[in-house]
Order: structure tokens, then C-alpha cells, then sequence
């Protein structure tokens, strides 16, 4: 790992059969086999620059990092049809609970694909995104050397500022105000603007239009238990973004778009 969290090598996706006991967690076959919504991760890499024939329409790109169980993002895909909904997640067993929620929705315009967070400049050119949203991500706040693990920083505030088109948002969901306090930070000299910054979602409601979210199962438990979600929103703003930084791993260039 770098001294950032990310590792140092770029994610590549395994064959089943390089892996010692193939069999043991059967969605890693399922994923590979699967075909749409599921887009694996070799397919994803060539879709960079031309997200377009992934959906089989032209229509703005949005795109949520950590799925999960694909509520939001199936959700979200429903309302909004006129948009397209790409989720990234990192569990073989979510990615098949997302593709099976997108399937029951009935979206054409969602997919789903398997990649680390750490590397999404190997699948989206500078301004690709018109939304970008983050739900719950792992906060690694019990203890301070494990910092460098969070996802919301530096790294990824710069990766978005770069993938995020001008006028674009990000919109942020946590049970930790840790990774609101980590990205607020990891913005400063970057063309991202805060909007809003919310503390408590059940006392002061969304920063952004209460009739275009979904409320996911995991924030529906704390909702039930009385414990408050806060929210951070962004806008990439004009201004010039920091260049991709393959340096962290040695590795070759970003792929040409």
C-alpha cells in the first residue's frame, strides 16, 4: 500500500482459475458469466472514453462507488431514465446482489462492474461524469494509523475533480462525520466547491432535493435507531485538476482516451 492507501500495483481483474481454491466463493465465476448488467472489470477498461456503447445509449453518466446490495443505484436508474447509472463495487458477491436488483427494477439504462476505488482513472477520461455519489464508505476511524486507508481524501477529491465535468456534483452519505472532515480537507486547492454540509439528515434534511434521493437499507438501521447520517455536497467548479499520479505505482501510463 502507499502512504495514501492505495495499492501499488493497478487493480487487474483474475481469472477463476488463478486463484488457489476457484470454487470457494462461487460468485467469482456468476460475475464472469454473468453479461449485463455485470461488466467485468477487462470490459470496463475498454469502455473508458466510450461509456456510451456500455449502456447502448448516449446519455450523461452518473456513478456510485460502493453499491452494495444496489438499492440506491437501481433506485436511482429508475427515476431517472434520461441518465445513465454505472455502479463500482469490489465484492464479487455485491456485484451479483446489484446486477439481480437492476434486472428486478427492470433498467436498462444501470450496469455494474467490479473495480478498486483507488484506480478509477483507469475507467473515465477528464469530465466523463455528470454525478458522482458515495454511500457510507468504510470511515477506518478507530484508529490513526489506519488513516491512510480512507477513501474519502485527497486522492480521490483529486480524482474527481478530474472525472466530474464543470457543473457536475458529488454527493456524499455517511454514519461518520470522519469521512465528511477527510474530504472537506482532501478538496483544498482543487476545483471543487462545497455547497453544503449536513450533520444530521433526519433533523435538517438533504442538502440537495429531498424528491431526487434514495434512502438505502443500511441508512434506513440508523434512521430506525435514532443515530444521525450527515451529508457533504460538491460541485466541480472551472478550474484546472491535478494530472493522474501513476507514480504511486511505477505503472505505465493511463490507457489513451
Amino acid at each position: 500500500m502507499s502512504q495514501h492507501g492505495r495499492h501499488l500495483r493497478p487493480f487487474t481483474d483474475r481469472a477463476p482459475e488463478d486463484y488457489p481454491m476457484p470454487d470457494l466463493n462461487p460468485y467469482l465465476r456468476l460475475h464472469r458469466e454473468a453479461g449485463p448488467p455485470v461488466i467485468t472489470a477487462e470490459q470496463a477498461t475498454g469502455f473508458r472514453g466510450r461509456w456510451a456503447d456500455a449502456f447502448g445509449a448516449d446519455r450523461p453518466l452518473h456513478v456510485e462507488i460502493g453499491s452494495g446490495n444496489g438499492f440506491f443505484l437501481a433506485g436511482m436508474a429508475a427515476r431517472h431514465p434520461e441518465q445513465s447509472w454505472l455502479g463500482i463495487e469490489i465484492r464479487f458477491k455485491r456485484v451479483m446482489l446489484c446486477a439481480t436488483k437492476i434486472k428486478r427494477t427492470g433498467c436498462e439504462n444501470a450496469r455494474i462492474t467490479r473495480y478498486d476505488a483507488w484506480w478509477l482513472d483507469d475507467l473515465f477520461l477528464p469530465g466523463d461524469l455528470q454525478g458522482l455519489y458515495v454511500n457510507h464508505p468504510d470511515p477506518w476511524a478507530e484508529k490513526a494509523r489506519h488513516d491512510k486507508n480512507r477513501l474519502m481524501g485527497p486522492v480521490f477529491a483529486a480524482w474527481a475533480s478530474r472525472a466530474l465535468a464543470v457543473g457536475a456534483r458529488l454527493r456524499l452519505k455517511s454514519d461518520h462525520l470522519v469521512n465528511l472532515d477527510s474530504l472537506e480537507a482532501g478538496i483544498a486547492g482543487l476545483p471543487l466547491r462545497l455547497l453544503a454540509r449536513v450533520e444530521d439528515l433526519g433533523a435538517n434534511g438533504t442538502p440537495w432535493p429531498a424528491d431526487d434521493d434514495v434512502i438505502t437499507n443500511y441508512q434506513r438501521k440508523f434512521i430506525q435507531r435514532g443515530e444521525p447520517v450527515h451529508a457533504m455536497w460538491l460541485e466541480r467548479v472551472d478550474g484546472e485538476a491535478p494530472p493522474a499520479d501513476r507514480r504511486l505505482s511505477g505503472a505505465p501510463p493511463a490507457p489513451p482516451g
